[in-house]
């Protein structure tokens, strides 16, 4: 497993949150491993399945992923190289946190889009 971007965890309350948010911050991450729970997937899909991300995005959170231990990478010896993506049992346990964000965005995404240029948040 990869050393641990925070070298120090002072083991405060929430230390193991910090640790777990570490894991899958930024942007894309959490969006790249949801789309990995329905199976192996290569490059190209991934791509086509997180739209908005660039080609390099997606290289640097997948090779950062990888690092952590959260995806296995493997590459195919043929030309054009082949390069398929899934994920390790320890980004496998990350699931039911996955399901639980994704539940809880259902339930309130309507407080944070702008139907019709209206934002919710601004109804005071």
């Amino acid at each position: 497993m990869a050393k641990p971007r925070h070298s120090r965890f002072d083991c405060t309350p929430g230390c193991s949150v910090e640790a777990a948010i570490g894991l899958i911050d930024g942007k894309w991450k959490s969006i790249i491993l949801w789309q990995l729970l329905s199976g192996t997937l290569r490059f190209s899909e991934i791509r086509r399945n997180v739209e908005n991300c660039t080609p390099r995005m997606l290289t640097n959170q997948l090779r950062e992923m990888e690092a952590d231990g959260l995806v296995t990478r493997k590459v195919y010896a043929q030309v054009p190289p082949k390069v398929e993506y899934s994920l390790s049992d320890l980004g496998r346990s990350m699931e039911p946190i996955l399901r639980a964000l994704k539940d809880w965005g259902d339930a309130n995404i309507g407080l944070y889009g702008k139907p019709n240029g209206h934002d919710p948040r601004d109804a005071a």
